[in-house]
């Protein structure tokens, strides 16, 4: 869609160019992609979730990655002139703002909560998150329309890249600036894909304790430069890599979707709720698992039966959530 859009006889004023950016018309538009934002960012809490996976199942994905497209290099010249009427009428800010809202929402809101579950109730959390990306994937490949043998080649080798990514122990790799480009570069680019977590990739780049230690501590020395040049290889990361995702999107979308869709399947390695620790270590005083193994229990008790029947609930929310989407639109 064509940002700038001709106001006829009207002043093209701030407010118009602001108006006239793709986004929601009305109030109830408006809080359904709030909904959707809160979803993402819930998902964002959660190890080895996705938002992009939300984004997707939500029928947002393609707006997403035009949104996050239209901050391209001649929106940066609008923002270093202080053009704001002409940023308004290049950047998808009605969209942005209403699900970055929402996303912002869930983590200051949700974060605790979903810390204490994870701690607490770890295996019944999992099997939620399990049963919402079974769901997923099916309402993926359903929109990928016609099944064939180049998409069932396409999901093969997005299952494979994921279970093997989720698998990989994190290393110990440098703190030197041009590192902590590579890695925000590579973290956002994870987030925005289904089925890959950012903070997962992080984790497995071994910057996610030092990036996060200089986010809580930002008045350390050295911490002010760390995160600008994380945050600016984040920029260059989505600058990058929604434009190539759009390409894709445009040009190849049921082979995309195919693989996206592959990517949700292998990531279900690192969701399944089971597991059994292989490997620790202790980072800044606190011990941290670094390698798991999936098992399944050698029993059936009420508490995997709880589990089974929250892995159900999630399947059947994502199931209802497509439907609801569909009716929608």
């Amino acid at each position: 869609m064509e940002n700038n859009i001709k106001m006829g006889n009207k002043p093209n004023t701030l407010k118009n160019a602001f108006m006239a950016s793709p986004g929601p018309d009305n109030f109830k538009q408006a809080g359904v992609l709030a909904a959707k934002g809160l979803c993402m960012g819930t998902a964002d809490i959660i190890p080895g979730v996705s938002g992009g996976t939300i984004a997707l199942i939500t029928g947002i994905y393609s707006d997403l990655i035009n949104a996050v497209r239209s901050i391209d290099a001649k929106a940066i010249g609008c923002m270093l002139k202080f053009d704001l009427k002409g940023l308004a009428e290049r950047v998808h800010f009605r969209f942005l703002i209403t699900l970055f809202l929402g996303i912002a929402v869930a983590i200051v809101s949700l974060a605790q909560v979903m810390h204490f579950l994870l701690t607490t109730y770890a295996e019944e959390t999992g099997s939620f998150f399990f049963g919402l990306i079974l769901a997923s994937i099916f309402v993926v490949i359903a929109k990928a329309g016609q099944k064939n043998l180049s998409g069932l080649l396409c999901f093969l080798g997005g299952g494979v890249f994921a279970w093997f990514i989720v698998g990989l122990i994190p290393v110990a790799t440098p703190d030197a600036m041009w590192f902590i480009f590579v890695s925000g570069f590579v973290g956002i680019c994870a987030m925005i894909l289904p089925g890959l977590s950012g903070a997962f990739i992080l984790l497995i780049l071994g910057k996610y304790a030092y990036i996060t230690g200089a986010v809580k501590n930002p008045l350390a020395p050295g911490s002010a430069i760390v995160i600008l040049v994380f945050c600016t290889g984040c920029a260059a990361g989505l600058a990058c890599f929604s434009r190539f995702l759009n390409w894709l999107l445009t040009n190849y979308y049921q082979p995309t979707l195919f693989f996206l869709a592959g990517l949700m399947f292998g990531s279900m390695r690192k969701i399944w709720p089971y597991k059994e620790i292989v490997a620790s270590k202790m980072v800044r005083g606190k011990l941290h698992v670094i390698s798991t193994q999936n098992i399944i229990p050698d029993q059936f008790t009420t508490q995997i039966a709880i589990a089974l029947g929250l892995a159900v609930i999630g399947f059947i929310i994502v199931m209802a959530l497509d439907r609801f989407s569909k009716t929608q639109s």
